[in-house]
Parts: structure tokens; C-alpha cells; sequence
């Protein structure tokens, strides 16, 4: 696998980073701060991280106000995406998305199978995006989250990265997107 870079800055992305849990809290929420904590380190920024309850219609909300927003690009949800009844998030958003972007969940599924062998298959790790925004859905454990980030979300979310990359596909932001990172 050849990745190459091109020869300017990355550009800074605003992300949100949202934790869908009925028992986690800002103190226990290691998947979400693992997330956010990722992002800023490549140079974006995280413009809300927020805790909701697994409730399909309370993620629908936050989600649609990130879609909305002129200044969010990027939606990095952990969470909800078992097979219990609780776990909802991929029926709450997927019905937003404008288009779906199969090969995330297909490539997640695949990274983790080197990971964790056939239990990937309980994984409904999702992505789309709608007006502009990129939403990405992985499971709530950290393990998880270093997984998609690491092997899919660093390099996507990077507009250096070739042959291509998420960036493009962006809403360009009216705060800090435009800038470059030093």
C-alpha cells in the first residue's frame, strides 16, 4: 500500500465528536476523548464533543444541527452500532446521509477482523455524507475507535493524502477550515 502526500499544507478540519452511551460520562468516555484527542493532534479542530443518550431520534437531532451547521465538516460518532435494542445509531443516521459511503464500514470490518477475527461481524460501523458533512459511525469501545482512526480516518480526513481523500468532498467552513496548519 503506497500512500502519497502532495506538497501543501493539510488543511484544518472542524469536527464533532459525539458519544452515543446511556451510562458514560465526560470522566468515562475514553472512546470519545481517544477521537478527540486524535483529531486535534492532526492539526483539526474539535468544535463540540458531545454525550447523548442512545436514543434514535436525540442522535438524529444532534447530528442534523452538525449537518446544518456552516461550520462543521466533519461528525465522528463512537457508539450504538451492536446489535442490541439500544443500539440504534445506524438507524438514526443513515437516513440522513445523502449518499452512503460503503467502503468505510466494509474496510473497518476487514482492519478489525486482523484485530479481534470473526466478532468484526457484529460491527455495524457506518459512514455517508450529507450537505457537505462527512459522518463517521464506529463501535463504542476505544480498541475500536484507534482502529478506524488510525487505519481509515487519519489519512481520509487528510487533504495531503493521494490518490484521494474526504477533504474535497467538504463544506468549506466560514471559521478555521480555510487555514492551513503549521
Amino acid at each position: 500500500m503506497t500512500k502519497t502526500l502532495n506538497s501543501q499544507p493539510p488543511q484544518a478540519l472542524n469536527i464533532a465528536v459525539l458519544t452515543v452511551s446511556d451510562t458514560r460520562t465526560p470522566e468515562t468516555d475514553t472512546s470519545g476523548a481517544f477521537l478527540a484527542k486524535a483529531a486535534s493532534e492532526a492539526g483539526h479542530k474539535v468544535v463540540e464533543h458531545l454525550i447523548v443518550k442512545d436514543d434514535k431520534y436525540l442522535l438524529r437531532a444532534a447530528v442534523s444541527g452538525w449537518i446544518a451547521s456552516e461550520d462543521i465538516q466533519v461528525v465522528l460518532c463512537t457508539g450504538g452500532t451492536g446489535f442490541t435494542a439500544r443500539d440504534t445509531t445506524p438507524e438514526a443516521l443513515s437516513v440522513l446521509f445523502d449518499k452512503h459511503i460503503e467502503g468505510f464500514g466494509e474496510l473497518f470490518r476487514h482492519l478489525s477482523f486482523m484485530e479481534i477475527g470473526t466478532s468484526t461481524v457484529q460491527s455495524r460501523a457506518i459512514a455517508g455524507m450529507a450537505n457537505g458533512t462527512a459522518i463517521f459511525c464506529l463501535p463504542g469501545s476505544t480498541g475500536a475507535c484507534k482502529t478506524g482512526w488510525n487505519g481509515i480516518l487519519q489519512q481520509q480526513l487528510n487533504s495531503s493524502h493521494k490518490p484521494c481523500n474526504f477533504v474535497v468532498h467538504l463544506k468549506q467552513s466560514t471559521q478555521t477550515a480555510c487555514e492551513h496548519r503549521g
